[in-house]
């Protein structure tokens, strides 16, 4: 009797064993299928990457060596590749270097566009703020507004920025360029009395605030334009911080 019984339960055991397996078996089977999917869309993608950043490194190579043989035509087409097949800080610095090429052909709209552009992809300040610097530069002698040049160079001039004296120093002369020139000495004395402001743009400065309050602020507009068509300073040169000389392969 007591056999009957143990063989019963034995079958109510099995038979509850092969419900659990028939409900969640293929709920375990799904979940192991997408976590292998998962896996191996992961793997495709990093490996895609890894491949464009590779590429890049190597176009930007190719445009670095263009431009040290006098091949403007090569290094554009180099750096338009890197461009597009870049991360952020390879696209960041190729289009810097558009930039510049169409600067020195002259093609001023476009090079504010492609500066713009270096900015806007750069996204840390080390990458963004020299591009977005130069963009302002250009702005200022090619006949943009007052307004629009302060947008530009308000938020390089927050703290913490890496070219924030540089930007100051803009946005001052931009204000004298315009004709405000009780709010541009306001800038000029910060930069005077900053204790983080590089030597030569204290300088500069305090050579500024001496032509606004002799009367002879006029000839400031000469300075402008020799600023406009100097280099621009990079972040390395702002001893607050030092810029990547280059773009980092990784992702």
């Amino acid at each position: 009797m007591v056999d009957v019984f143990e063989q019963v339960e034995e079958e109510l055991r099995s038979d509850r064993y092969k419900r659990l397996a028939r409900t969640w078996l293929p709920v375990v089977g799904g979940v192991l299928l997408l976590a292998l999917i998962a896996a191996l869309a992961w793997w495709g993608y990093d490996s895609w990457q890894t491949r464009q950043a590779d590429q890049a490194s190597a176009a930007y190579d190719r445009g670095i060596e263009a431009l040290q043989g006098n091949n403007p035509a090569g290094a554009e087409a180099a750096f338009a590749e890197a461009e597009k097949k870049g991360n952020r800080a390879y696209r960041a610095m190729a289009l810097q270097h558009r930039a510049s090429l169409a600067l020195a052909e002259n093609r001023i709209p476009q090079a504010i566009a492609l500066f713009d552009e270096a900015a806007k992809v750069g996204g840390d300040p080390l990458l963004a703020d020299p591009a977005a610097l130069k963009a302002a530069w250009l702005a200022m002698d090619n006949g943009e507004d007052l307004a629009a040049i302060e947008a530009r160079l308000t938020p390089l001039t927050e703290e913490g920025r890496p070219l924030r004296a540089f930007a100051q120093e803009a946005l001052a002369l931009a204000r004298l360029q315009f004709g405000k020139t009780a709010e541009a000495r306001e800038v000029l004395v910060l930069l005077q009395l900053g204790q983080d402001v590089p030597d030569d743009v204290r300088e500069r400065a305090t050579a500024a605030i001496a032509m606004i309050d002799n009367g002879t602020a006029g000839n400031l507009a000469a300075i402008v334009r020799n600023q406009a068509s100097a280099p621009a300073p990079t972040a390395a040169a702002n001893p607050q911080a030092a810029g990547p000389t280059a773009p980092p392969v990784a992702q």
